[in-house]
């Protein structure tokens, strides 16, 4: 698991680059272009500046209670409901009074979230709603608790009834329903799936014009870090109803601690490995196995035209052996790593 500062710093240095485009959201994604900033984090020493120029400029922003909910400003939103997922997650339900919601509904178009802000401490840190928002301002989060994760514990201690406040919406990446990509694969660990949860109850839901196919493969630590019931019951529904336009394979590290309050999966117990990604692809080894250890043997790659999209969100460490480490200030960097040796350009990747 990635340590909670790295996630942090991450997290800052993506809104340090977010604060400076006019829309305060990310370049679309066909342009594939690094964000442009003034100030540059090298090392941690930067790094932890960052963190602390945010955490002034947090608590500069006001709070209003009768605007609209907005990414310059704190609106106040309750904590409706609270249930424990697993040992270390919750489920989170907070309630935005409904003249709060942004009437421009371009804003909610997936993937966004919110800033969710501390108030003991005046931190704020983003988070996804699964649903988006629904007419009555409800929306859902998964969220872990990470030992030194600050807003993330203040929230697990939180009693339905508390007042939290929240700001945004914010473009994590930009959705296109036209016929951009043939295939969206998406590789997601732990709690990174909540931006794709969120992007395939959109689509399915709303019934865009979107007329690809998704594939999503999800990485938890063991049965017990899966996702909640709900969501993998969601899930799987739509692979069932509509197989020839959305796959769903799951893989754990190990099958300790399965439990039978999590419905029947075909769990693979491995990482999310090459294999996985060129199945996913369409990437088919037409090598006789005799060759497997030659040098001659050739890898199936994808080509520059093709048009796919691989959506990857979770620890560094899986980013990194799949995608590629990010670039400086936390950008999109090259792509390497098994997306990488898969032929994979930058405009067929995005690192969320």
């Amino acid at each position: 698991m990635v340590p909670h500062t790295s996630l942090r710093c991450r997290t800052f240095a993506r809104q340090l680059n977010q604060r400076r485009l006019s829309s305060a959201t990310r370049l679309p994604v066909p342009n594939y272009t690094l964000v442009k900033s003034s100030i540059a984090i090298i090392g941690v020493s930067s790094a932890i500046a960052a963190y602390f120029l945010l955490l002034d400029q947090s608590r500069s922003l006001p709070t209003h209670a009768e605007q609209a909910l907005s990414p310059s400003h704190f609106s106040p939103a309750t904590l409706v409901d609270s249930v424990q997922t697993s040992p270390d997650t919750k489920l989170l339900t907070l309630s935005l009074r409904p003249e709060l919601i942004p009437q421009d509904s371009q804003q909610f178009a997936p993937i966004w979230s919110v800033f969710i802000k501390d108030d003991d401490i005046q931190v704020e840190r983003p988070y996804t709603p699964l649903q988006g928002i629904d007419e009555d301002g409800h929306m859902s989060f998964w969220i872990k608790k990470y030992d030194r994760g600050e807003v993330a514990r203040w929230l697990h201690s939180k009693q339905p009834g508390s007042s939290i406040e929240i700001r945004g919406p914010l473009k994590t990446w930009v959705w296109r329903d036209d016929d951009t990509w043939d295939d969206i694969i998406m590789v997601s660990g732990g709690t990174g799936i909540t931006p794709f949860y969120q992007l395939l109850h959109n689509v399915f839901s709303k019934k865009t014009a979107f007329n690809g196919r998704f594939t999503l493969l999800h990485a938890s630590k063991t049965p017990v870090d899966l996702p909640p019931s709900s969501m993998m019951d969601f899930l799987n529904s739509l692979a069932e109803q509509h197989p020839d336009k959305f796959k769903f394979r799951v893989f754990v590290d190990s099958l300790d601690g399965q439990t039978e309050s999590k419905p029947p999966l075909d769990l693979i117990c491995e990482h999310i490995g090459k294999s996985a990604i060129q199945d996913a692809l369409g990437l088919q080894c037409n090598t006789p196995w005799w060759k497997w250890f030659s040098r001659s043997a050739t890898v199936p790659t994808v080509t520059r035209d093709q048009k796919v999209l691989v959506l990857v969100c979770g620890p560094e460490r899986m980013v990194n052996a799949i995608a590629g480490p990010y670039g400086r200030n936390y950008s999109q960097g090259k792509v390497a790593g098994i997306l990488g040796e898969l032929g994979l350009q930058s405009h067929q990747v995005w690192k969320l």
